[in-house]
């Protein structure tokens, strides 16, 4: 399966030739394709399998799924029906699915995702699109809808894949962190940012103990869901005040400080060589903005992972600080 940058002109030629693709790229780019079988999301930042790590604003990336895609139908969601995502195209062999970054839609999924109904019954992959990091706050993050054309920015986008005969698909989560040895801390309420937190029991100010432990907020809050592991990864502390997140943390559940890893771009790169798949059966990856930040990974390949770097990634409900990916198989 073909995944790497084209030009403009070559995506449009797969287009009008009938291929599924997976696009991502600057808005202006994904604004000059036409109308055919693709979903796409805003984002310059690729690992493309040339030139590794990479900010790219003449190109896009592209995921050609034809192979595996018999049919698809795609669906464009608000966050009052998003949670039928499971439900909707019965029989659909997996569903990946765009959703913009700071939308409403992103909130609500990132709360509210593991709790709609028959969740985890298929396959859900996908990301959260960005904007170059100069443009945060300057640009809004969009997602496509290939099949009309059209572009939002408070919805999200979601390509329903039904496979072959003889094909099935699953999905992946490769996460560097696990919880490390510390205070156990709990949130009253849920949600993307938190002024207080519990600190074994005990309430103190958020970014206050961060200050006071020296946390390295480059390595994420890390809760049991249930035997995975999740990251909630910092993007601001407000000295005294609020510590916003890139995921949204829950009431009721346990978190601890990652364990600290010694070196970011080399445990991150021992922890691909450890749990790689079979570089043919990888069908579509994505890597988290934050990764490709802390581990340094312009120039830099991934092997066999390739694709956008996100301001999410999604494998059946949000997540901060993985890499996700598709694998598929003949039965």
């Amino acid at each position: 399966m073909q995944q790497n940058t084209f030009s403009i002109a070559e995506v449009e030629k797969a287009i009008k030739d009938g291929r599924t693709l997976l696009i991502a790229g600057e808005e202006a780019l994904l604004q000059a394709l036409p109308q055919g079988k693709w979903v796409g999301g805003t984002i310059p930042y690729f690992v493309s399998p040339d030139k590794g790590g990479e900010v790219n604003k003449e190109q896009v990336f592209v995921t050609d799924i034809s192979e595996v895609a018999a049919s698809i139908t795609v669906g464009v969601y608000t966050q009052d029906t998003l949670g039928k995502v499971y439900t909707d195209e019965d029989g659909c062999g997996f569903s990946f699915i765009i959703v913009p970054a700071a939308s409403e839609v992103h909130a609500s999924f990132a709360v509210n995702g593991p709790n709609y109904k028959d969740f985890g019954s298929r396959p859900l992959i996908g990301w959260v699109s960005g904007v170059h990091l100069d443009d945060l706050g300057k640009v809004t993050p969009k997602v496509f809808d290939g099949i009309t054309g059209k572009s939002f920015e408070q919805e999200a986008v979601v390509m329903h894949v039904m496979l072959p005969a003889g094909k099935s698909v699953d999905v992946g989560i490769i996460n560097l962190f696990e919880q490390g040895e510390g205070d156990v801390l709990t949130f009253a309420t849920d949600g993307f940012a938190a002024t207080e937190v519990m600190v074994n029991g005990v309430k103190e100010n958020f970014a206050d103990y961060i200050t006071k432990n020296n946390l390295d907020t480059k390595l994420p809050l890390v809760a049991d869901y249930y035997g995975a592991m999740v990251n909630i990864s910092f993007q601001s502390v407000e000295p005294g005040g609020e510590v916003k997140l890139y995921a949204p943390v829950f009431s009721g559940i346990r978190y601890k400080h990652a364990q600290a890893v010694s070196n970011y771009g080399e445990a991150f790169s021992d922890q691909l060589k450890k749990n790689s798949p079979d570089a043919n059966s990888v069908a579509f990856s994505c890597n988290c903005i934050l990764n490709y930040l802390y581990s340094g990974l312009e120039g830099n390949k991934t092997d066999p992972f390739v694709g956008p770097v996100t301001f999410g990634e999604i494998a059946y409900q949000l997540l901060n600080q993985t890499l996700v990916y598709l694998e598929v198989h003949d039965n």
